[in-house]
């Protein structure tokens, strides 16, 4: 896989397509247009819903796409479908295939049963990463803290068919604990992208630890932690801190990080942070490690200061989308046909009857 530098700049652009809010001065990615699905979309018995990562495949022309479904639905698992890009935006999206989930006995997760004994805890599927060098994929799941069930965050291997081939190691940091420690409910490993070369997996959590300090407030933001895997070990590398926006989506929002592409394999990103609450926040950052501090030492981020990833803001999604959706995943398309490279993203609908899932495209 190659490289894709992005080069910022300002401008005024005219966007056009579905969604369009009219002229507004961004800088960085040019938005083309979007596609929603219609309401209670079902493929393969299964209901199209709760989509919060994509990943694509450049030799197949095909997105891989996880559902967040906790097995509630229907068993955990992600689709494969193909989108139609033009520079007007998103044309079409054709679903392919849908493939379960399946755990390390080769079975789809059971539903959520925190009354059995052991509790029965499916994970949580947030992030996915295709690996066109191995033919295989990564994905990432919160894990759980609800009464008694307690499920670790991971970052699990898949065969194109959803089979189980293996997991890697997660820094003890980034367990589940049943008191106030670890990771927060729901706010765990949401983001996962590979690098070009394919050497480091990197995963992104969506909220602080309990040790890192509290959730962002509107005066507030909050630091959450990015780590990084070595891909043939399987064991985490080093580990930064980056800075959350406060949040500006009502009274009892929040705002996290959704997302993470990797641009190069030095250190550089998209980052997408998504709030929602009365209204959903939705920013796409340029983001580098730079001279960030490696803090997968470090027990807790509130005890001192500490030097974090750097951040440029490209464009703010509530400016130029309308209507805009809890858009959680990102992948590099295809060239356009004018030859620009695409981004698509998508929403996650949460399988609510208010919401819906919509496909972007932008053009760098």
């Amino acid at each position: 896989m190659r490289a894709v530098r992005l080069i910022a700049f300002a401008g005024t652009a005219l966007l056009c397509a579905c969604g369009v809010s009219g002229t507004t001065n961004v800088d960085g990615p040019h938005y083309l247009g979007a596609l929603k699905l219609e309401d209670d979309a079902t493929f393969d018995g299964t209901v199209i819903g709760g989509l919060s990562g994509l990943s694509y495949d450049p030799d197949r022309d095909l997105y891989y796409i996880i559902s967040d479904d906790r097995s509630e639905e229907n068993p955990a698992r992600f689709y494969t479908a193909r989108i139609t890009l033009s520079d007007n935006g998103v044309e079409a999206v054709e679903f392919v295939s849908t493939h379960p989930l399946l755990d390390d006995d080769g079975k789809p997760f059971q539903p959520l049963d925190a009354d059995a004994r052991p509790p029965v805890v499916p994970p949580d599927p947030e992030g996915i990463a295709f690996d066109v060098g191995r033919q295989r994929l990564y994905w990432s799941s919160e894990g759980e803290r609800k009464r008694d069930a307690l499920l670790d965050p991971s970052v699990r291997i898949a065969g194109l068919d959803g089979g189980y081939l293996g997991e890697f190691a997660l820094p003890p940091m980034l367990r589940m604990s049943g008191e106030k420690a670890g990771p927060r409910r729901n706010r765990a490993l949401e983001g996962l992208t590979l690098t070009p070369d394919g050497r480091y997996l990197w995963a992104a959590m969506e909220g602080p630890r309990y040790e890192d300090g509290e959730l962002p407030t509107e005066s507030d933001g909050a630091l959450v932690r990015f780590t990084k895997f070595d891909v043939e070990t399987r064991a985490a590398t080093a580990q930064y801190a980056y800075p959350v926006d406060e949040l500006d989506t009502g009274p009892r929002g929040d705002n996290g990080v959704s997302e993470l592409l990797a641009l190069d394999d030095d250190g550089e990103f998209l980052v997408l942070e998504r709030g929602y609450g009365t209204h959903v926040q939705a920013r796409l950052y340029r983001v580098s490690v730079g001279d960030a501090e490696d803090v997968l030492n470090r027990p807790s981020l509130r005890d001192a200061p500490v030097r974090t990833m750097t951040k440029t803001p490209l464009v703010d999604l509530t400016d130029v989308v309308d209507p805009l959706d809890n858009v959680e995943g990102i992948t590099l398309g295809p060239p356009l046909p004018d030859g620009r490279q695409s981004l698509v993203l998508v929403s996650d609908d949460n399988f609510s009857a208010k919401q819906f899932t919509q496909f972007l495209a932008f053009a760098l």
